[in-house]
Formats: structure tokens, sequence, C-alpha cells
């Protein structure tokens, strides 16, 4: 995308205005916890408004619009209903979405009442996603980053980066739940993964787990990666409680893991002298994958 194209409150107006006239009146606001790979804004009282914050985001708009309302037909927990596409323009050079507007706060700034509890409805929600006909569903592969596919396609990157963190990690430890990770594979059919099941795509209402957003990693594939979320949210019971919801084998257990130390590691990599923050929340997760191996 062109890097003078900045998306803001008057830009959306602007697309509103001469893409969909018929909502040019209503205000717009930006969300406050808007993500990274799309710039969130609410229309109004009833829609909210996504671009995409990169080229390599765009593919993800014309799925979930193919996608997001055959899943609808499955799920208990409410998600994104799509109402329209964006065309790309002058403007803005890649396609973007409304859909309807859906309450709740990101999990990620406000917890469950009862993390156990939360923990068992996601493990649910999972299960239910994986009942969705996989027919047409797109193959893990560029377009979703690899989600639901084959651990190896990281494997370069997670021991360069493991050998870079040098001491600030335990680099055997890293390099033993890797290798395990490596070596196994998912030899069941396909079911679909959401991709990014992550704190800030869930979405909490009255202490309960309420929707679940942003589907751009959706494919077809292997389910462990959607499984990470016992070691970067979840605490001690509520792990265990995930896992005996999910009642998967002990090999996809431990690529779950793989896939949770791996973007664990390059996360730290990436913030570790320029935001202490970030840092520390990805050396938290790295030690608790080290630490609290899913028991059996």
């Amino acid at each position: 995308m062109q890097k003078n194209v900045e998306i803001n409150t008057d830009l959306v107006k602007k697309l509103i205005k001469n893409q969909f006239p018929q909502w040019a009146n209503l205000p717009v606001h930006p969300v406050k916890h808007s993500g990274w790979d799309n710039r969130t804004f609410r229309l109004g009282d009833w829609w909210s408004v996504r671009l995409p914050s990169h080229e390599r985001y765009a593919v993800q708009v014309a799925k979930e619009h193919r996608w997001l309302p055959v899943f609808s037909h499955f799920l208990q927990i409410p998600i994104p209903k799509p109402v329209a596409i964006g065309r790309s323009s002058e403007d803005y050079p890649l396609p973007w979405s409304i859909y309807l507007w859906i309450e709740g706060e990101s999990a990620a700034h406000t917890r469950p009442n009862k993390m156990e509890q939360f923990a068992h409805t996601l493990g649910t929600f999972i299960l239910d996603l994986h009942q969705v006909p996989i027919i047409g569903g797109p193959l893990a592969g560029d377009h979703n980053f690899h989600r639901g596919g084959d651990l190896n396609v990281y494997h370069a990157e997670t021991m360069q980066t493991i050998a870079s963190l040098g001491e600030e990690i335990d680099g055997d430890l890293a390099s033993e739940i890797w290798h395990t990770a490596l070596q196994s594979a998912w030899q069941q059919t396909p079911v679909w993964v959401h991709g990014d099941i992550a704190a800030s795509n869930l979405l909490i209402s009255e202490g309960e787990l309420s929707a679940v957003i942003d589907f751009g990693c959706m494919g077809v594939g292997d389910p462990a990666c959607d499984l990470t979320i016992a070691w970067t949210y979840l605490d001690d019971s509520a792990r265990e409680a995930f896992r005996e919801t999910i009642d998967l084998d002990e090999d996809t257990w431990a690529r779950a893991r793989g896939w949770a130390l791996w973007k664990a590691l390059i996360t730290l990599e990436e913030w570790n002298d320029t935001d202490p923050v970030k840092a520390a929340e990805a050396k938290g997760v790295i030690q608790t994958v080290m630490k609290k191996p899913l028991s059996t």
C-alpha cells in the first residue's frame, strides 16, 4: 500500500461518502483497540468499518465475506457479519469491509469473570468450527501465514531467533520444545482453523466470552495453531479445562506448544530493544511455554 495513505477518520468518511452515500451522514469514530492487520472504525450505532493496514492483509477481505456467513450456521458464539465490501480507489488502494457492530470488550483488556468457564466456552467454539464443511475452503498458505499448515515453514526463522536471543532464554529447552513440535503432523481430516485465537480477537460481555472476531487468518488444515491461547492467556486451571474440552491427541498439543513458542520468540526479538512492554509480554509467554506443558 502507498506509504502516504494515512488510515484515519477523514479517510473513512470520504470512502463512505463516495461508495456508500446512504451512510454518509453517520458519525465515524476510531475504535480504541483497533488491531494490527486492520484499522477499525465505528460507523453510526450499527456498523464497523475495517481497512487492511497493508496489502498483504487485503486478501482477508474477500475470504471473510465468503466464509463468515457459512460459519455462522455452525457456531454458537457470535462472529462478525459482513455487510458490504468497499472497492479500492485513488483514496485507498485496497478492498475494505463494513460489518455489523458487535458489542463487547477485548479479552486483552477485560478479564472474564470465570476463567475456567471462559476456556470451556472457547474450546466448544473451536470444536464447533471443526464441524464446518471444508469443501472449497483455502488450504493453509501465504494467504494466512501458514496457520493450519506445517510448522517446518518457520524452522529456520525459529532456530535463528533462538540463537540470536542468546542467554535471554533457555535456548536448549526452546530447541527441544521446537523439535518435538516438528516430529508430528495432523493425520486426520483437515478442519477449519481461525488462525489467530488471541485475546485481542475475543470479546467479553458481562464477564463471559461473547464473540470471536477477525477471521482473516482462517484456513483449512491442522487445528494446532488455534490452541496456543492455552499458554498465551489462560491460567493453570483454565489451561487444563481448555485441554479437557478440546480433547485432542498429545502430538497436536505439542505442535500447538511449538506455535506458541515460535510467535513469542519472534515477538521478543522484534520488540526487545524498542518496546519493553511487548518484549516483557513475549518473554512471559516463553516462560509459560517452557514451564507449562499440558498434562495428559
